[in-house]
This record gives structure tokens, sequence and C-alpha cells, in this order.
């Protein structure tokens, strides 16, 4: 009898992890699209004489969304401390949805001239700002319903379903790239995988609306006010300096090797996008 009841738990526990994480892949997965198609993104949304000069606006569309997590940390994360994890990592999961079907659907410059760099500069935005929070939250969500002394273990799902997320992102990528002639892979194909991203969107909304508030969460009797949050911030300025310079230098190394290298690969070695 114990034994059925242990391995029930761990199923259920199972569920609760795939079912938070769901979100965190979604986020990762459009994060390294766009970061991966910037050749293509650049001559769609900012076409430029200078094949530079478009590909350097491209990222930093791409960089915006990076400024938008830390306001998305301080907002999002307080409304998460206020109204809980499930209600908060639904909120951030339905701005995250948005900003990457704005993207998916926004026609290209030469259709609606410059409204088409600032539709995709505004998703980006709104992934920016979700994704400050998603991690976060998701973080808190599985170090809370972890078992005694396993917090660490189910934290790092939240870190684990990014890579998934990503070696997904390039499966897709390598997949259309045979699939695919370079000319219409660079018109429309390279919106396949964000496409994808939003028909799964669905199913992570369903697995976010089943999952059960944290019984840590449910049995505070404070809830976290945002001039609290504000507070903690100003009295800990040094130590949140520090942790933010520790994770921009992590962060700068990991894109460095997931989205500037494709990139490099293929505008100045002028690779293909399977090669890449």
């Amino acid at each position: 009898m114990q034994t059925s009841n242990l391995e029930a738990t761990r199923q259920s526990k199972l569920g609760m992890v795939l079912r938070v994480t769901s979100g965190n892949f979604l986020e990762q997965f459009d994060f390294f699209l766009f970061g991966f198609y910037a050749t293509q993104i650049a001559a769609v949304f900012f076409p430029a004489s200078n094949e530079f000069a478009s590909l350097m606006m491209t990222f930093a569309v791409f960089g915006a969304g990076f400024l938008m997590r830390p306001l998305g940390a301080v907002i999002l994360g307080a409304y998460i401390d206020d109204v809980g994890r499930r209600k908060g990592l639904i909120v951030t999961l339905a701005i995250m949805a948005s900003g990457t079907v704005l993207i998916v659907l926004v026609p290209g410059y030469a259709s609606i001239g410059l409204w088409a760099p600032a539709l995709v500069l505004l998703g980006r935005l709104l992934q920016g700002f979700s994704a400050g929070a998603e991690m976060g939250g998701v973080s808190v969500y599985l170090a809370e319903m972890a078992t005694p002394g396993r917090r660490g273990f189910y934290a790092s799902w939240q870190s684990a379903s990014q890579q998934v997320a990503i070696v997904a992102a390039a499966a897709i990528g390598y997949a259309l790239n045979q699939l695919i002639p370079p000319q219409d892979l660079a018109q429309w194909g390279w919106r396949i995988p964000f496409a994808i991203g939003c028909v799964i969107i669905p199913f992570i909304f369903l697995l976010r609306r089943r999952l059960e508030e944290t019984a840590e969460f449910a049995q505070r009797t404070q809830r976290v006010t945002m001039r609290q949050v504000m507070r903690g911030l100003a009295n800990n300025a040094g130590t949140v300096i520090a942790g933010g310079l520790m994770v921009a230098l992590t962060t700068t190394a990991f894109y460095l090797i997931t989205v500037y290298a494709p990139t490099f690969g293929k505008s100045v070695l002028k690779l293909s996008t399977g090669d890449a």
C-alpha cells in the first residue's frame, strides 16, 4: 500500500513538472527561433541597402526583449506573489502567446511599411516582459512543490525544459532547411516554426489550467505587496546587481553560441541554414 502511494505521488509530481515547465519550453523555443532566423527576419522586416545594418536592427529588436525582462520580473513577479503561482503563470503564458502570435501574423515591410518592424518590436517586448517572470515563477513553483531535500533537483527542470526547447527548435530548423528551398525559406518558411509554437499554445494553456496551487503558497497568511518588493530590491541593491551581472555573463555566453554563431555562419561564412 505504501509503495503504491509513493508511485502515485511520483506520477503526480511528474505531471506537475510537465505542466509548469511547458510554458517555459515555449518561451525559450520562441526566443531561440527569433535569433536563429535573424537573417531571414532582417530581410522581411528590416530591409536596408546594407545587409549588416539590416541585421543589426534585427538584433536590436531581439535585444529589446531582454531589456523588458527585469521589468517583467518585478511587476509580474509581484503579481504572482499576490494572486498565486497558478494564476500568475497563466497570465505570463497569455502575454507570451500574444507576442508569439503577433510575430507570426505580421506582414512584411513591403506590405505595411514601418508598421511591420514596429509590430515585431511590440511582439518581442511582450515576449521579454513575460519571460522575466516566467523563468522565476516556474523555478519558485518547482521549488515549492518539491519533496523535502530535493528542491535543487526539482528546480533544475526549469533549465532542462529550456535546453529541450533549443534542441526541438534546432531540429525543426534543420528539417525545414532540408525540405524547403532557400528562397522560400527566406520569404515565408521561417514562419513555420513560430506557427508550430502557436499551434501548441492551446495545449499549454490546458496544461497550465490543470495546475494546482502549491501548498506552501496556499498556507501563507500574508501576501507580498509591490511596495515590499521595491523596498527589498532597494535594501539589497548590491546583491541584486551582482546577481544580475552573473546572469548576464552566462546569458551572453549562451546566446553567443546558440544565436550569434549560426548567424555569423550564414551571413559571413555563407553557410546554409542547416550547416550553420
